[in-house]
């Protein structure tokens, strides 16, 4: 299963009770943060979330929006006297970022890796027990939008197992993936299961990688920089999306539930405007800062 938190729902500006940007996973265990905007720790501290098991942080882009956050993150995560290393991905500019965040955080007793990831191509990072692919979006600057999946083998099967004398002290750990003793899981498992998908897109127009990696998702979270239908000119002018834009994303590509994210300041009440995503996908929700979904794996 994989929990899904969103700490942050706002745009440009933090506002009272609407932290910037920014999005929190959990599988077994381990967590994935997605951007790092002004108030991040606050909003999790206020989620109930920590960030003790955080391996990984993703960038969308660098703008201030969405790594402001990232500076204190990093020093809250030292005084928990963590000592493992944790990865930033993110566009290029990525390693560049860091360094100016060393300037304020310089003595960090734990390792931070960059990972720069090429404009233009859709890139896959196996991650342990989730997969993360990046693709490239539309915005002013060099951006990104993510798509977590967490695989699931196929079924067991103890005939197999059985018909290939495979000794049964070996069966579980096949079952869980590995290779033991010369027998290997693809002689004792079945074709893979479906898995989960969750797909995240913020500072970006409607762009053929985005119809693409949202395809059959289980959770779709989506700009809605602008609920107002005749912002449409000012969303193409800075590289965002209305809140019908976003819908029509998620009625074409199949997604199960939208959340809609990345609000304008101007846009103080995103509820009087939920009818114009609704009427493209009906069931699309507002992000709140703390709305958080537990995904399962299909029976």
């Amino acid at each position: 299963m994989l929990d899904v938190c969103l700490l942050g729902t706002g745009g440009t500006m933090p506002l009272p009770g609407r932290w910037l940007t920014s999005l929190v996973l959990r599988c077994n265990g381990r967590s994935l943060l997605i951007d790092a905007g002004e108030g991040t720790q606050i909003a999790a501290r206020a989620a109930g979330w920590s960030f003790k098991n955080l391996d990984t942080i993703c960038l969308t882009h660098l703008h201030a929006d969405h790594t402001a956050g990232l500076p204190g993150l990093l020093l809250t995560m030292g005084n928990m006297e963590r000592t493992e290393p944790v990865t930033l991905v993110g566009p290029r500019g990525t390693a560049r970022l860091l360094e100016a965040v060393k300037v304020i955080a310089p003595e960090l007793a734990f390792p931070v890796w960059p990972i720069e990831l090429a404009e233009g191509e859709e890139q896959t990072i196996p991650l342990g027990d989730w997969e993360l692919t990046a693709f490239p979006v539309r915005h002013t600057v060099p951006c990104l939008g993510y798509r977590v999946e967490v695989p699931r083998r196929g079924k067991f099967d103890p005939q197999r197992a059985l018909a290939a004398g495979i000794p049964k002290p070996l069966w579980k750990r096949l079952q869980q993936g590995e290779c033991v003793d010369g027998y290997t899981p693809d002689q004792v498992l079945g074709p893979p299961r479906p898995g989960i998908r969750m797909v995240y897109a913020t500072d970006t127009r409607p762009v053929k990688p985005l119809y693409r990696a949202a395809r059959g998702a289980d959770l779709l979270i989506c700009e809605g920089m602008y609920g107002e239908q005749d912002k449409l000119s000012k969303a193409k002018e800075t590289c965002h999306m209305t809140f019908r834009e976003a819908a029509r994303i998620a009625r074409e590509s199949g997604a199960k539930e939208l959340w809609l994210t990345h609000f304008s300041p101007s846009l103080s009440r995103p509820e009087d405007f939920l009818g114009e995503a609704a009427a493209v996908f009906p069931g699309a929700k507002l992000g709140v800062p703390g709305r958080t979904v537990t995904l399962r794996f299909p029976e």
